[in-house]
């Protein structure tokens, strides 16, 4: 017991000298922009910005959580942080000695003229041969490095870090997946309504060619009239043709994100007509959100997981020490083992110290520095992205909504002259071109006025993403809750 008390103290006491790291201490570098305050129109609450209140709609809701569950891009993102997670496990294992137990034989022939050779002068002759066996059985440890100068533990950290960078990848896609999905959804109920604008225009062209045939027929319009309520009638086909190929494309776009076919109860009839599909945004965001965006601080960890490399780097100049030991029973016999008096142990130290690897390890400790800095660099050029995106997002926001209001209010304008130009035609008081000219307007700021919706849906999605999807995230059961 005494010996298997000092085997234990040996280990723990390799574990504990094992505390010190030569890794430069981390500061996270200054943001390269202002932290300053945003403005932002009234609507939801910044702090609640999640997924679900940012996106009211049921069916954007039940398309948002069928691809998180489903979609191949998420899951590869997900797989690589398992990956990354094993890793760290990998590397952190070499902080511990690998402790195993084993048993062994060891037979042993000797011929006669051998040990004739080793006996002493004098000594009998020896006849035929000698075998001889010994058993062993016990614990032990091989090439345990005693990490006095912090190199494993340096790794460990920055693997630990690398794994911390994956995660945030994951949640960066997960993000850029929610607004792929809901800009895909939008995009499909632009199609709808663009579908549903054209067959009414081809619906009333249709009725403005029979009018104009029958007018002609009685003498009361000219064929150059008929021919051109013809040329309407066959513009508009070509464009219903064109949208319904928009819209079945774009079906099978949002399928391809959602990694699963489309619910049957999803209804896309209402076009951007339905309520709520995208909430707006309150009072003001501060820029200090962006730090935390998970692009932002996947930077930041890889940038942690370089300064720790360095402190690796520089262990390498110190010697290494690594540890050999056993503790067991060992004996002639096989049915002696764990016998009284069978105690058997070895402890091997190995100290390595470099003094010539022509200029490698000043080499690699460089590279290590150069990488450090390159992260650095990377770190902020990442906030000065996001500061960007937020910056155009919101520039955009209050241009879009005036040209929305303006083109409302061209549709509405549009729409009364193009109901003056029919009455003018019918009347007889105009010609065909008038009131096909106003029809053309009418139909082009209608196709135009569903664009800009889009654009402006588009921006309070893209706001959503560049924010970094808002300050907390969705519980997985809540996802599926969704589902």
């Amino acid at each position: 017991m005494q010996y298997g008390h000092r085997f234990a103290a040996i280990v723990v006491g390799t574990m504990t000298l094992s505390a010190c790291t030569l890794e430069p201490k981390y500061i996270r570098p200054d943001a390269p922009v202002a932290i300053t305050e945003q403005n932002v129109v009234s609507g939801i609450p910044a702090e609640k910005l999640g997924w679900r209140a940012f996106f009211p709609d049921p069916q954007l809701q039940q398309l948002i959580a069928l691809a998180l569950a489903n979609n191949r891009d998420l899951r590869v993102a997900a797989l690589n942080v398992e990956t990354a997670q094993a890793r760290y496990r990998i590397q952190r294992a070499g902080l511990f000695p690998t402790i195993a137990a084993s048993t062994a034989e060891q037979a042993e022939r000797q011929p006669a003229s051998v040990l004739a050779a080793s006996l002493p002068a004098g000594s009998a002759p020896a006849q035929g041969s000698i075998v001889s066996r010994s058993y062993t059985a016990g614990i032990g440890f091989t090439n345990f490095e005693l990490d006095l100068f912090g190199r494993i533990r340096s790794l460990d950290h920055a693997d630990l870090q690398q794994y911390f960078s994956f995660e945030e990848n994951r949640r960066s896609a997960q993000i850029a997946l929610v607004a792929e999905v809901a800009n895909a959804y939008l995009t499909v109920l632009t199609d709808q309504t663009l579908l549903e604008i054209t067959r009414h225009t081809q619906r009333s062209q249709g009725d403005s060619y029979e009018l104009t045939l029958k007018m002609f027929e009685r003498g009361t319009a000219t064929e150059l009239a008929l021919r051109q309520a013809e040329s309407t009638v066959d513009t508009a086909r070509a464009n219903l043709a064109q949208y319904s190929r928009a819209l079945a494309q774009d079906r099978d776009a949002l399928q391809l994100l959602l990694g699963a076919p489309i619910p049957d109860g999803i209804d896309f009839s209402a076009g951007l007509e339905r309520p709520n599909v995208v909430s707006e945004l309150e009072e003001a965001v501060s820029s200090d959100v962006l730090i935390k965006r998970p692009d932002v601080l996947a930077a930041e960890h890889l940038l942690e997981a370089a300064n720790a490399n360095i402190g690796a780097a520089r262990a390498a100049f110190f010697p290494a020490i690594e540890l050999t030991g056993s503790l067991g029973s060992a004996s002639t016999e096989l049915s002696g083992l764990f016998k009284h008096g069978s105690l058997a142990w070895t402890f091997a130290p190995q100290i390595s110290v470099p003094l010539f690897a022509g200029g490698a390890n000043k080499a690699n400790l460089m590279a290590a520095k150069v990488a450090r800095d390159t992260s650095v660099a990377q770190y902020e050029k990442a906030i000065q992205t996001a500061f960007r995106e937020v910056a155009d997002a919101l520039a955009a926001r209050g241009h879009l909504d005036e040209q929305l209001a303006a083109q409302q209010a061209l549709v509405r304008a549009s729409q009364k002259a193009y109901h003056l130009a029919q009455m003018r035609f019918r009347g007889g008081v105009d010609n065909y071109l008038s009131q096909l000219d106003a029809e053309r307007s009418l139909y082009e700021a209608q196709q135009r006025l569903q664009v800009v919706r889009l654009q402006r849906f588009e921006n309070l999605v893209t706001l959503y993403k560049t924010l970094g999807g808002g300050l907390h995230e969705n519980t997985a059961s809540e996802v599926a809750v969704a589902g």
